[in-house]
């Protein structure tokens, strides 16, 4: 066990396979069995050298933000996980001190650092994380389901709560990719009922699938108009765009009803908001969501195990490691929606 197969993207749409040292984990940290590791899209831009989180180099990190395996080595100071426990792994890991990590955002410590991007992530046979960053989770849920539990289904979880989705809510999500199918899957869980759009046919017929109770095309010339008379004639009560295109905002924007909160989870580098229509005449609270709170993550369990909800749905293609340039190419070219690395 003194090699391991690993994933690197150095740019330019190039991805290594390398055989590197197994990492030794110190007192605190564990060295994980890696099964499952998804790609994502914010992956792309390591993969054409321009990365959303800075302050890494591709060159010298393994990549890979949402992976889940078995614990398979302890430090001599952890206490709270033992060799054979299924986990998923946190991507931020802060300092562990500051109010941010204290709160569970890891990832909006000063101090922190990101998996795959400025530290050695998931796409890998291993991985040595502090002890902290773990996620326990139960026996029954598979290692793929686990991957997908975080950065995936977790996000849209954290903000259908930061929306305030529930039985009485009319909830619109714009962009039904990997993260938009499962604000899908979130949010129906969650109680809402939700209308699901897309300019995609294939992505509105799987949120469909997936339960949403409304799908548009958001260029249909009645698009708007129809999101009027599902929400029952006053406007959505939340709206979550993961497709970060700015006619989406727009849309979620003029299609929220006065008090509706409004969250952008896709990333995107501008927007247009009317001041006075959007924010002022109608008091909309409009925010970012970008990960989830490390302390949601029980609930996060809660609401797949009492729902019943089948996160392996959402992946459509798995890889094996050294697949990984064919699975980046077809990741890119959009010829699969989430991707997989599994074992």
């Amino acid at each position: 066990m003194s090699r391991m197969t690993a994933v690197f993207l150095p740019g330019d749409k190039q991805v290594e396979v390398r055989s590197v040292q197994v990492p030794e984990p110190g007192p605190e940290e564990v060295l994980v069995e890696i099964k499952a590791s998804c790609i994502c899209r914010s992956d792309l831009s390591l993969y054409y050298g321009n990365a959303v989180i800075s302050g890494g180099d591709s060159n010298q990190f393994i990549c890979g933000h949402e992976p889940a395996g078995i614990v398979v080595k302890v430090g001599e100071a952890v206490t709270e996980f033992a060799e054979g426990d299924n986990v998923a792994v946190y991507l931020g890991v802060g300092c562990g001190v500051c109010g941010h990590c204290r709160t569970g955002h890891f990832y909006m410590c000063q101090k922190w650092k990101c998996l795959g991007f400025t530290m050695d992530g998931g796409n890998a046979e291993f991985l040595k994380v502090p002890a902290r960053n773990l996620l326990k989770t139960p026996n029954g849920m598979s290692h793929l389901a686990a991957a997908i539990s975080t950065d995936a289904f977790g996000t849209l979880y954290s903000a259908c709560q930061k929306v305030g989705v529930d039985g009485r809510s009319a909830i619109g999500i714009w962009g039904l990719g990997p993260m938009g199918a499962a604000g899908v899957m979130a949010a129906k869980a969650l109680g809402g009922r939700v209308a699901a759009l897309d300019p995609i046919e294939e992505r509105r017929a799987f949120a469909h699938d997936l339960g949403a109770d409304l799908v548009l095309d958001p260029t249909a010339k009645n698009a708007r108009e129809r999101l009027l008379e599902f929400s029952g004639g006053e406007g959505l009560t939340g709206a979550i765009d993961c497709s970060g295109q700015p006619a989406a905002h727009d849309m979620a924007l003029d299609c929220a009803a006065p008090l509706a909160r409004v969250a952008f989870v896709g990333e995107n580098a501008e927007t247009r908001i009317r001041t006075s229509d959007h924010m002022i005449r109608k008091q909309l609270t409009v925010f970012g969501s970008w990960y989830f709170s490390i302390a949601e993550y029980d609930d996060i369990l809660r609401i797949i195990r009492d729902h019943n909800v089948d996160l392996e749905r959402l992946a459509t293609h798995t890889f094996d490691l050294k697949e990984a340039e064919t699975a980046f190419r077809m990741f890119d070219n959009r010829e699969t929606e989430k991707a997989v690395f599994v074992r």
